[in-house]
């Protein structure tokens, strides 16, 4: 075949000309992509399995090397990271076309709780218990990343965490598989929205495959070593799901898993995932996760490391240059198969298929979209609503909350503490810096300045700063809480104090900020404390004394808004715990779906030669599942359709739930169950489900949770998934450790 028709052939599959070529419309998928394959030399495929990064930022270090542009145009680069706006992704798109085979470029990004609207945390999110709510805030992201050229997110983070020491607890939703589950689903079904195609869906990627958030004393990239039934049990559910929902991709982790590091894992990439699950897309490494094989010490060197690391299923290589610098080479040494690669590359280019990338490789660059995503006032109100729903309430002694508005005319009130005036640190690790945010982000002070106006006063004091030893603004501090009428001081983490690589051996309050508590609390004025941060913190002086306390994350954009909100009672705090708070770091890891021992304590205070602590209760400072409300709410006790569950029928459980307080409000009903003898232990509560329901004053509402044998399936000492008959409780109530209880059999 001559070069010009040859030229002409490449340009008719790949669909460059924008001419239909005769019967292409006709073609699979799987032929399309075939078709593409078999016109690409050995170095143009590992080419496709190679991203780089942009270098305007990143995720790890800046590794610049050569002219990647030249590589571009060789076909050595398959997808670009850090690289957003329709400016740079249309310049480098254009690179991509002038290449021989005119394979466009895949565009990703960490996307991970907003792009130009941030949203609450994902941690923060998860307190919500809402998945519609989670779903929007990730198709709003999407949104607005794909107008910015963006086709792929790294996200969601589905790694189970039950280590608070552990920065990246921040990215999760927390210590549940049936909670993160559930979170998996909505972020992935958000993400994607209508399917890849659409110009406002990217690409999700389920990470970190797998078991991650099990890091060694909450160490970040550290060793994870657990065993099998705890893996299927526990940390893949959620992936499980994440998969069912069509997460395009999944990144496997920096981490070794029983002595093997995730990235040259077969068991977990071949196995289980493009196995027993039959996954297909297409697996991405972490950043430079297959050159961390050589320290790590299970590869001699970058080529041995891309051998074991494609061996194992791993489709593209994040920043290592292992793939691009070794696979052709290990190919013709017949060390790796050509077949390994083409599988890779056929999973790579499918995905491209699916954007419509071979159609048109700048849809996903419209300076016109890109412009009507800009501060979109409609993406404003959602992230407002959906920080409103992320505060969780943890203490309201005597009514301190919702503040009177019109009882405090005329009144002030003292703001105190150093995050009372921040903005960037409201948008939280893992989020986007604009020029603007000084503009844009709403502080406490700013939020609540807006909601009162000229009606009350407000007085300010830092205090201290977030890290400092010193005292010396307590004088000041003290001085203004003694001239107001109430206090509200916003202690907490820095943004940069939790995320990747941001772990914690000490978790209680960063510096001198309870000691300010405590200086402020000794003037006798009402105090309200609000808590930011990425991870549950200890805070036992503040939880014993203080009246009203509030845990607000690290809330967005409109952060301050939706705080005022709260404070003010134009929103009935709702969140519930994702994440069960420890009172020390010595009872690390705690969790609520625990196992019992042969030797479980009585009470919180029995030390009679159980398994306990002689200085600490077991009980955690805050449970699973724990969150109140400027309401309150009682529940009747639990009715049973039948006191006996058969395979294909259903176990109907009801309780009544009634608002008895004051203000209307949002209550999540957690549904819980035990199996009390198993063929392995099993743990002292599982959730098994939720709903939300909103009552006002004097309400009541029957709220009935449906269980199959399905609901009751574990996986057994074999890894088969199996339920067992026997003897059960369910528990129904506002948290994992304030529930009602009955009893039912399950039968054959």
């Amino acid at each position: 075949m001559n070069t010009l028709k040859r030229t002409i052939v490449i340009c008719l599959f790949t669909g460059y000309w924008m001419i239909p070529f005769a019967g292409f419309g006709q073609k699979t998928l799987d032929q399309k992509v075939d078709s593409v394959l078999k016109l690409m030399t050995l170095e143009e495929k590992v080419g496709q399995m190679n991203q780089y990064n942009g270098d305007w930022a990143a995720t790890g270090p800046i590794t610049p090397d050569g002219d990647k542009q030249d590589q571009i145009r060789k076909g050595l680069v398959g997808s670009m990271l850090n690289v957003t706006g329709v400016e740079h992704t249309t310049e480098l798109q254009k690179i991509a076309m002038e290449s021989r085979l005119k394979i466009p470029l895949l565009f990703g990004q960490d996307i991970i709780h907003g792009y130009r609207t941030i949203f609450p945390i994902p941690l923060g999110e998860a307190a919500s218990w809402d998945m519609k709510a989670i779903e929007q805030s990730a198709r709003i992201a999407a949104t607005e990343a794909s107008a910015a050229g963006v086709q792929w997110t790294f996200a969601p983070m589905v790694d189970i965490a039950r280590d608070p020491r552990w920065g990246r607890v921040m990215e999760g939703a927390g210590e549940d598989p049936y909670l993160g589950s559930q979170i998996a689903r909505a972020r992935v079904l958000g993400f994607q929205g209508k399917g890849l195609g659409h110009t406002d869906a990217v690409m999700a990627c389920a990470k970190h495959f797998a078991g991650y958030g099990a890091a060694i004393g909450g160490r970040d990239y550290n060793t994870v070593d657990m065993s099998l039934l705890t893996l299927w049990n526990v940390y893949l559910p959620p992936f499980k799901a994440a998969e069912e929902a069509g997460a395009a991709t999944f990144m496997n982790s920096f981490n070794t898993l029983n002595g093997i590091p995730a990235t040259g894992n077969s068991y977990l990439q071949r196995d289980i995932l493009k196995g027993k699950w039959k996954f297909q897309g297409f697996v991405v490494s972490d950043w430079n996760s297959i050159g961390e094989m050589i320290p790590h010490g299970f590869a001699r060197d970058h080529a041995d490391a891309a051998l074991k690391a494609i061996s194992a299923g791993n489709d593209m290589d994040m920043e290592s240059r292992s793939y691009i610098q070794n696979l052709p080479k290990l190919v013709r040494e017949g060390k790796v198969s050509v077949n390994l690669v083409n599988e890779a590359v056929r999973r790579i280019l499918k995905k491209k298929f699916e954007l419509g990338l071979f159609d048109d490789p700048y849809k996903f660059s419209n300076a016109q979209r890109e412009k009507s995503q800009w501060d979109n006032s409609a993406n404003l109100m959602v992230e407002k609503s959906m920080a409103e729903k992320s505060v969780v309430l943890l203490k309201n002694e005597g009514q301190l909350l919702p503040l009177n508005r019109e009882k405090l005319k005329g009144k002030t009130i003292a703001l105190i503490g150093p995050l009372v005036r921040s903005i960037r640190q409201n948008l939280g690790f893992w989020s986007y810096s604009w020029p603007d945010d000084s503009l844009r982000v709403i502080s406490t002070w700013k939020g609540i300045a807006q909601k009162v106006g000229d009606d009350i006063h407000l007085a300010y004091a830092k205090g201290c700063s977030i890290t400092d030893t010193s005292k010396a603004g307590f004088e000041e501090a003290v001085e203004t809480a003694r001239k107001a009428d109430i206090v509200i001081m916003e202690v907490g983490e820095a943004a940069d104090m939790s995320g990747e690589a941001k772990s914690r051996s000490n978790i209680h309050l960063p510096g001198v900020q309870e000691d300010l508590i405590k200086a402020i609390y000794a003037t006798g004025k009402p105090v309200i404390v609000l808590i930011n941060a990425g991870r549950p913190l200890i805070f036992n002086w503040t939880s014993a004394h203080v009246p009203a306390i509030l845990y607000t994350w690290w809330l967005g954009t409109e952060a301050g808004g939706a705080v005022a909100d709260v404070l003010f009672g134009d929103y009935n705090p709702s969140g519930k715990l994702p994440i069960t708070f420890p009172r020390a770091e010595g009872q690390i890891p705690i969790y609520y779906d625990h196992f019992n021992t042969g030797r479980p304590p009585k009470n919180a205070n029995d030390l009679n030669y159980v398994s306990s602590y002689i200085d600490l209760p077991n009980s955690p400072a805050y449970p699973f599942g724990y969150g109140l409300s400027y309401t309150t709410f009682s529940y009747s006790d639990i009715t049973l359709n039948s006191p006996i569950l058969r395979p294909g029928g259903t176990l109907e459980a009801s309780v009544e739930v009634t608002n008895t307080g004051k203000y209307p409000g949002k209550e999540t009903v957690q549904l819980y169950t035990r199996q009390m003898v198993g063929s392995v232990v099993r743990p002292v509560e599982e959730l098994k489900g939720f709903k939300q329901v909103y009552l006002t004053p004097g309400e009541s509402r029957k709220v009935t949770f449906a269980l199959t044998v399905n609901d009751l399936r574990f996986y057994n000492a074999h890894l088969n998934e199996v339920y067992e008959p026997g003897d059960f409780k369910i528990f129904i109530g506002t948290s994992s450790a304030q529930v009602k209880q009955a009893d039912f059999k399950l039968e054959k």
